[in-house]
């Protein structure tokens, strides 16, 4: 008090005199009194004056106290209608969950191990008191406000025993439990860490700044469950949930969640919390519609939520039509439970096996078995565990025989001779492998040694705190342990880290298990897989499918859990009126789509390149489709274009050998020549309409075939012309005799072919033909063929070359009636009307044709008019110089003109 002022030092020590002197007082005249009464004059402490009985504690002192809260029994409790003292017929019948003794030895075996162990707390003990809920609110209230203010007695609002100095508590099982605690200890700020439950509403943990949750976010087990359903298919499931706010919750989270996976629930059934003895035709009226729901044969998938009461209250369900449990055990059903249940037996349902739930899947707090932990429970008898307030009545209840007081021996018959064994027990009874919610009490205790070991070390930099004014025993308040808490990172002694979220929660995931039941009312935990939504991608849901363990019903065969069949392959779904999605009738795929998997709810198109099967199950790889040298009408077409081209070669080889004979020479052996070399390259055009069309055929295929035929055509508009102007330059003073020659005809087959190769170009430059495919003209096919770029274009090449043979069909028809000897028009007319002839029919055909038979009608025209224009004009020729040559010379010809 250095700081302070001589003014303020005298009003502080004022008050200081003021209260010691009413505190004195009020020690004097209230306190004293009483615990002279409780220490001194037990006897008056008796139940008269006892509020609530506590039938049930366990206290071990230490320096430091860590409370634990559990729920091992339940009484039925009478309702207290203010008339008589309530501690009078509080409660009556009284049962017992010998399964969850071992959260009471949890927490003792974690405080032994701690203040056995030298590097945590070395010169400090922790102790632990702890006390039932009984399964009921003012009880929960009652043992909450003992561990408060109790060690061995209780006085309304007065704390007698200052040696007692509570730390932290642990509890509770079940949610309701768990804030009925909480409503006290939030009060004081004592931290308290809840070991099996999961608050109705978010928040409502987030207004308690003290409360911890040993367990992971629920949001885990919601991804589990609906991943768990889509990775085995079952849509048509039914829901069982407590009938209370914490089953509201899980219903209004997850059914939306179905519907947006699309799962439906067939039937959703609340279930009572615990077994209402005195309202007998209330439990008649839910045991014959959850029977209902259960003989459900398209239901093979039922989700429980609820805690393990809730398990025994739908088990005694179940049974009571079948007292004899002889027909029960047929359910095939797949139960999946949530992380809350456990599978426990009391009372008479510990006659009855556990078949029916053979095959379940159940979600579970992550655990590890810890040998010391086993070792432990091996040692556990009753005499050895000495101020334990529990082993009685589970010892009498877990092995139906009576505990006597060993330091008081008598004949009883029925006796516990303290020889019996713990892992003699089944597993509904008492599991020796430490289970979720023991191993949640397990890292509670730590937790709480370590944060206070994190206070007490000798490195420990607590704010506004030196090495000389760390916090003693007797100045450590509950609260400040929460700063270091929420930072608190360790291992354990299975090597696992624990820590606790923003959210003040264990980090983590759940297990999913698989159980295994036997005839002995025993069953196996098989852990098949796991769900952690922030694990590492792909990670988030881990299940092994062939370590699962179906009920015999099944027959080693996966469950299928449909509103009706699955729609196979070839089919998909049509919603049926007036009924949830999940239900549906199957209808044939249309034409042209298929469905490859079970139960599609639309079916597809195949890719361009495949088509639909007949069954429209599944797709084929369209054939490609041009035309090819392999084929028949490929290998035919291109050996009649060699032919042409070859026979054109003879011919030629044929003129030019005879050149000097007159019928080459009247027939102007120049223009014969070119007319020849253009008709050979007319027939080996159509070679580039063969075969694969790639990027060069198919740019040059059309304006190779548009120029050589122009050139063709304008040698034979050429031939015509000289003719006439030949006969023409005859008749005295013709000017045409200037235009007899090379000249003429030179121009002629230049200007007009040129014309054609402008036209060509201007193509290729602005809409060049390239490679295409056609994936839609034929179904089973896909053509490949060239796109022409721009048709206009193509029309236009056309056009014009029927342009030319036009006007060489109009001169050489107006030279038909010159002299035989030197004049080809005929020849030259029949050939040019062959040609247009041939052109004319390919327009309306060639439209009228897709795929590769347009190719082989445009090949069958060049291969046609080329030959026309070959056999009219050069067969006659070759005719007279090959079998009659006597008719190839001068005086043949003149005797002939005469």
């Amino acid at each position: 008090m250095a700081y302070l002022s001589t003014k303020r030092k005298d009003m502080v020590a004022v008050e200081i005199f003021s209260t010691l002197a009413s505190s004195a007082e009020l020690l004097g005249y209230i306190i004293v009194p009483k615990c002279y009464i409780i220490i001194l004059r037990s006897e008056l402490n008796n139940r008269e004056n006892n509020p609530f009985p506590v039938p049930h504690e366990w206290y071990q002192p230490g320096e430091l106290i860590i409370g634990g809260v559990v729920s091992q029994s339940y009484y039925i409790f009478y309702e207290v209608f203010f008339k008589e003292h309530p501690s009078k017929n509080l409660f009556d019948v009284s049962y017992m969950v010998p399964k969850f003794y071992q959260h009471v030895l949890t927490l003792a075996f974690a405080v032994k191990e701690v203040n056995e162990n030298p590097n945590i707390l070395p010169n400090i003990t922790l102790g632990f008191h702890i006390y039932d809920s009984y399964y009921d609110a003012r009880m929960t209230y009652r043992t909450t406000l003992d561990l408060l203010y109790k060690m061995r007695t209780f006085v309304p609002n007065y704390k007698c025993d200052t040696q007692k100095t509570l730390i932290s508590t642990i509890g509770g099982l079940g949610h309701d439990t768990t804030f009925h605690m909480a409503d006290t200890l939030g009060l004081y700020k004592i931290p308290q860490f809840a070991y099996g439950s999961f608050p109705p509403v978010e928040s409502d943990t987030r207004q308690v700044p003290s409360f911890y949750r040993m367990v992971p976010n629920e949001a885990h087990q919601f991804l589990g469950i609906i991943r768990l359903l889509k990775h085995f298919g079952w849509t048509w499931i039914g829901l069982f949930a407590l009938n209370d706010n914490s089953g509201e919750h899980f219903l209004q989270t997850l059914e939306p969640l179905l519907s947006q996976n699309g799962i439906c629930s067939a039937f959703t059934q609340k279930i009572p919390k615990q077994v209402h003895y005195d309202n007998v035709d209330e439990m008649h009226d839910i045991a014959l519609i959850i029977y209902v729901h259960i003989r459900n044969n398209k239901v093979t998938t039922i989700i429980v939520y609820g805690e393990s009461l809730a398990i025994i209250a739908l088990r005694i369900i179940i049974f009571l039509p079948d007292p004899t449990n002889r027909k029960n055990t047929s359910f095939k059903k797949v139960w999946i439970f949530t992380a809350q249940t456990d599978f426990i037996t009391m009372g008479f349902s510990k006659v009855w096996d556990v078949l029916l739930f053979q095959g379940s899947l159940s979600f579970t707090i992550h655990s590890q078995n810890l040998p010391a932990f086993n070792e432990f429970l091996h040692n556990i008898k009753p005499s050895w565990t000495q101020g334990d307030g529990f082993i009685k009545g589970f010892w009498e209840q877990a092995f139906d025989c009576f505990l006597p007081n060993f330091n008081e021996p008598m004949e009883v018959n029925g006796m516990c001779t303290g020889a019996e064994r713990l892992q003699s027990l089944p597993r509904s009874l008492f599991e020796m492998s430490m289970t979720g919610h023991s191993y949640s009490i397990y890292n509670g205790v730590y937790a709480v040694a370590h944060a206070l070991h994190n206070i007490y070390s000798p490195r420990s930099k607590q704010r506004g705190m030196g090495k000389s004014e760390r916090l003693k025993l007797q100045n450590l308040e509950p609260w400040q342990l929460h700063p270091v808490l929420q930072d608190i990172s360790f291992n354990n002694s299975a090597g696992e880290t624990v820590s606790f979220t923003d959210q003040r929660e264990v980090g983590g995931g759940f297990d999913i298990m698989n159980i295994v039941t036997f005839p002995n009312r025993s069953f196996l935990r098989l852990k098949i897989g796991w769900v952690d939504s922030d694990a590492d991608d792909g990670k988030e849901f881990i299940i092994s499918e062939d370590m699962v363990i179906w009920h015999n019903d099944f027959n080693k065969v996966m469950p299928i859990s449909v509103c009706n069949d699955y729609c196979h392959a070839g089919y998909q779904k049509k919603r049926k009126e007036g009924q949830k999605f999940c239900c549906y009738d199957c209808t044939p795929c249309p034409e042209g789509k298929i469905s490859n998997q079970n139960d599609m709810a639309h079916c597809f198109r195949c890719p361009e390149d495949q088509y639909a099967n007949k069954k429209k199950d599944g797709c084929i790889p369209k054939t490609i489709n041009f035309l090819s040298y392999e084929e028949p009408l490929g290998i035919s077409l291109a050996s009649l274009a060699l032919s042409f081209s070859l026979i054109t070669t003879l011919v030629l080889a044929t003129f030019i050998q005879h050149k000097d004979t007159p019928i080459v020479k009247a027939n102007n052996r120049d223009l014969t020549y070119a007319l020849l070399i253009a008709l050979q390259f007319c027939f080996l055009s159509s070679l580039l309409f063969i075969g694969h069309p790639g990027k060069m055929t198919c740019l040059l295929r059309q304006p190779t075939f548009g120029i050589v035929f122009s050139v063709a055509v304008s040698c034979v508009l050429a031939k015509t012309i000289t003719v006439v102007a030949a006969f023409m330059a005859t008749k005295p003073g013709s000017s045409m005799r200037k235009w007899i020659g090379k000249k003429l005809s030179n121009s002629i087959i230049i200007s007009c072919s040129l014309i054609q190769v402008i036209i060509c170009t201007g193509w290729l430059m602005t809409s060049p033909p390239f490679p295409d495919q056609d994936m839609h003209l034929v179904t089973e096919e896909t053509i490949v063929q060239c796109n022409e770029g721009s048709v206009i274009m193509f029309y236009c090449v056309l056009g014009y070359m029927g342009l030319l043979a036009i006007a060489s069909f109009i001169v050489a028809f107006a030279a038909r009636k010159l002299p035989d000897t030197f004049n080809e028009a005929k020849f030259i007319t029949f050939s040019m009307l062959l040609f247009c002839s041939v052109w004319l029919s390919f327009f309306p055909t060639y439209l009228s044709t897709k795929g590769k038979s347009m190719v082989v009608v445009e090949i069958f025209s060049i291969l046609s008019s080329s030959a026309g224009l070959f056999g009219c004009i050069f067969a006659p020729k070759c005719y007279i110089i090959i079998l009659k040559p006597n008719l190839n010379n001068r005086e043949q010809l003149i005797r002939r003109r005469m």
